[in-house]
């Protein structure tokens, strides 16, 4: 029974195509190598040479070479994949976070398996470790936009590595965004400008990610000694932005909104420009998320930027320390956002 073999098909202009029933032998062969140099080089093992690697992976592609991962698996007890439960929506933070993940994951030298779901309840998020289970992952990071995830999580079989991003993951390890903090900078820099209280519309309520927003707004305004109005609830959408900007344009009062998202301040903005309520000399208004079209938002939308690079990275790295350890942890780490200044947000008026 042979561990490893290639996929048959005509190269033109290479090597002639491999048998069925070939073996690693073949890529070490065209390459000049021993089978074990082979093996390093799958292995990533230190202990190869630059330039041998290079024309073992150059005759790796030439023979269409696939390693078989369920012999690996057998052989170093390892499969070396790991699974990502994704909840199923376009939204900016959720669809940024899996991307961020599985950069990092495949960065790292390991293989992805991706579970969607299309609810967040404990039986939608266990059927999908069911799934991945039954694929040999090796750990679990679930995007966790509402505590239910985490709450499911933490019912995974114990022996099982999980992560949860965001703030739904109270339950178990979790690496998210503090969004409090970055709230708060969005608000101290709306009340620096010299606006006497900032309205905020705020995203779903059943989302920690709003609540700890509409936390650090209103930590901000108290600190500041300003009037705090009602959070506006809204669904992260721009027509909820649109819907309570419409009302807050028909309110002379209002000079400075916090917005809980990119999209529900485009919704603003876009009410504001209707009601002939200029931006920032008579309103200004921040966001949340920097997402790639906020500087061409007109005005350039003032936000608050999430690093999901960094937020994949993290998590992988409290993912592996448990898988490295063996046990699982309820370690919480929090990544700073970063302030960025752009010009829809200005001095009070008069």
């Amino acid at each position: 029974m042979t561990a490893d073999r290639i996929d048959a098909g005509d190269q033109p202009g290479g090597p002639p195509p491999p048998t069925r029933g070939s073996v690693m032998r073949d890529v070490a062969r065209l390459a000049g190598v021993s089978h074990q140099t082979v093996s390093r080089v799958l292995n990533d093992h230190p202990n190869v040479r630059p330039e041998t690697r290079d024309r073992v992976l150059a005759a790796m592609r030439a023979l269409n070479y696939r390693r078989n991962s369920a012999a690996r698996t057998l052989v170093t007890r390892r499969s070396r994949t790991l699974g990502l439960i994704a909840y199923e929506t376009t939204l900016f933070g959720p669809a940024s976070t899996l991307y961020g993940l599985e950069q990092a994951a495949r960065s790292a030298g390991y293989f992805v398996s991706v579970a969607s779901v299309r609810a967040l309840d404990r039986k939608s998020v266990l059927d999908a470790v069911d799934r991945l289970c039954e694929q040999s992952v090796e750990g679990i990071v679930a995007i966790a936009p509402q505590s239910s995830v985490g709450t499911a999580l933490a019912q995974a079989p114990a022996g099982l590595a999980v992560v949860g991003v965001g703030g739904g993951g109270e339950h178990v390890p979790t690496v998210c965004i503090d969004n409090s903090t970055g709230a708060a900078m969005a608000t101290r820099h709306l009340l620096g400008l010299g606006h006497t209280t900032v309205q905020h519309i705020a995203g779903p309520p059943d989302w920690p990610e709003a609540r700890d927003r509409i936390d650090g707004w209103r930590e901000a305004l108290h600190a500041a000694g300003a009037p705090v109005p009602a959070p506006r609830p809204g669904d992260w959408s721009a027509r909820a932005g649109y819907e309570h900007g419409r009302q807050f344009a028909a309110d002379p009062t209002v000079t400075a909104i916090f917005c809980g998202n990119d999209q529900i301040a485009l919704g603003a903005l876009r009410a504001l420009h209707e009601a002939g309520r200029r931006v920032p000399d008579e309103v200004s208004v921040v966001g949340f998320d920097d997402v790639p079209e906020s500087g061409y938002f007109l005005p350039p939308l003032t936000t608050v930027r999430q690093d999901f690079a960094e937020l994949g990275r993290r998590s992988l790295d409290l993912l592996i320390e448990q898988l490295e350890s063996g046990v699982r942890t309820n370690r919480r780490v929090s990544l700073t956002p970063r302030f960025v200044a752009r010009t829809s947000s200005g001095p009070a008026p008069g």
